[in-house]
């Protein structure tokens, strides 16, 4: 895959298609999750109450289900809306937040990864508790570095037939045979609420896109890590730190376009030889 042409392809087919992102999401981050998605052109919704979430899993383009904060009416939200995603072939990604010390959350991170999502957002320590090789990490804080998380993000790929992201300094991306490595960012991402959360949404923005345009769902998820990084990098240029980073950030992301992604660094490997180290 030529990923300097897929990654603004994809970018272009969010601002033209601007898919309907139904967002099951916590608390601490709608505001943040929404505007993010405004600003790179996706439609956000939040319809997370039963009865509700179903009927609008079935219309929207795309659904996330984010586990931050877990409430019972939520949790019941969350499973009618991905059994309506199923039925209606809406593509949806999980996002595992704080597994592993968590009970519910732990519990419901696992039957929901049952259910097919396709695809996995998380950190390295809870994408290994999800794959049962670890407790989690601090809260949402990771204890665990991408590198430690390639073979058990490559085995959750291979089982459930899905794409596994890993967020860290270089983001990992796996559908179990081939791995992409996506380096750039910005620290400052680890200091506004919602930095990693409201990816988890950019990259259900960039599948359902990249389903109406036949783009396979590694290289829209990989576009979507491939913006988002770039855009931080770009926001961090122009800040002082946190406070100035956030709507810079938004900024970044509602102005990028393509010649802003190709300092962004994307390589590939296969699953066998990608587990014998990170890329040079």
């Amino acid at each position: 895959m030529h990923w300097g042409m897929s990654t603004p392809a994809a970018l272009e087919a969010v601002r033209r298609h601007a898919p309907l992102v139904s967002c099951i999401t916590n608390a601490v981050v709608t505001n943040i999750t929404a505007n993010v998605l405004l600003a790179l052109g996706a439609a956000p919704a939040m319809v997370d109450i039963t009865g509700e979430a179903g009927p609008f899993a079935r219309v929207a383009s795309t659904l996330l289900i984010n586990l931050g904060t877990p409430q019972p009416e939520q949790r019941d939200a969350a499973r009618e809306a991905v059994a309506a995603a199923a039925d209606a072939g809406t593509p949806w990604v999980l996002d595992p937040v704080a597994i592993g010390m968590l009970t519910h959350r732990t519990a419901l991170a696992h039957e929901l990864l049952s259910r097919g999502p396709s695809v996995v957002r998380g950190n390295a320590s809870e994408i290994l508790a999800l794959a049962g090789d670890g407790s989690g990490g601090r809260g949402v804080e990771t204890a665990d570095d991408v590198a430690a998380a390639l073979d058990p993000a490559c085995d959750l790929a291979r089982s459930h037939g899905c794409v596994v992201a890993v967020s860290g300094p270089v983001d990992l991306v796996t559908d179990g045979e081939s791995v992409v490595h996506i380096q750039g960012g910005s620290a400052l991402l680890t200091r506004m609420t919602g930095g990693g959360c409201a990816l988890g949404a950019v990259v259900a923005a960039f599948l359902g896109a990249g389903r109406k345009e036949g783009l396979d769902d590694v290289s829209a998820v990989v576009a979507a890590h491939a913006v988002y990084s770039a855009a931080a990098e770009r926001a961090e240029s122009r800040s002082t730190g946190p406070g100035s980073f956030s709507p810079a950030f938004l900024d970044a992301l509602y102005t990028l376009e393509a010649q802003d992604l190709q300092n962004v660094s994307v390589s590939a490997t296969g699953a066998t030889t990608a587990a014998q180290g990170a890329p040079a």
